[in-house]
């Protein structure tokens, strides 16, 4: 009698398949980009060449979905060497001492069937502040597609009060993500309609 219920002890305790899976998906980098805009007097704009994304849920529901990005500083590129040479030194990025820039959202709120306002804490310089990302999604459902937004922030509150030697730049930036991602196990999302 007792190794019976010891058995159906166990058995209670380990997770239905149901109740443990949870959608997971992955990023495809090479089909995805993080770019960055700032308006100025000489074009500023470009790309990170390395960085990561991850997107977790807890369910399946679409809300509960984190998103966490790192991306290397210190592989900022705009085409010109003098202007990643700023940006990668103290006036702006600090790569020496800060060498990541990071996106953990910590709330999704979905806006219409295909929009969210993912918000969560931007750092950059070490400095970390709650930004939103607006983000759109294409291939709903199917389980693999797009993920594409913007987020803007003003340089100064993150301690990037510097400019560029001959050239005015704005203080808003403009970040932009456009994320291929596939799912690769777990039950389909479910959306507010």
């Amino acid at each position: 009698m007792r190794p019976a219920i010891l058995c159906l002890l166990a058995l209670a305790l380990i997770p239905r398949p149901s109740q443990a899976q949870v959608p997971v998906f992955t990023t495809t980098p090479d089909q995805s980009s993080i770019k960055f805009f700032v308006k100025a007097s000489v074009a500023l704009e470009g790309v990170f060449n390395k960085w990561s994304a991850t997107l977790k849920f807890k369910s399946a529901d679409v809300t509960t979905g984190v998103l966490d990005i790192r991306i290397a500083a210190d592989t900022v590129d705009t085409g010109s060497g003098m202007k990643d040479g700023k940006l990668k030194s103290k006036d702006f990025f600090d790569v020496k001492n800060n060498p990541e820039i990071t996106f953990k959202s910590t709330k999704v709120v979905q806006t219409s069937p295909l929009t969210f306002d993912v918000i969560g804490n931007f750092t950059i310089r070490g400095v970390s502040k709650p930004e939103t990302l607006k983000l759109t999604v294409s291939g709903k459902g199917t389980g693999e597609g797009a993920i594409k937004g913007s987020m803007a922030f003003d340089r100064k509150d993150y301690g990037m009060t510097s400019g560029i030697p001959f050239v005015k730049i704005a203080d808003r930036v403009q970040v932009d993500v456009d994320l291929q991602v596939k799912q690769v196990s777990g039950p389909r999302l479910v959306y507010k309609e």
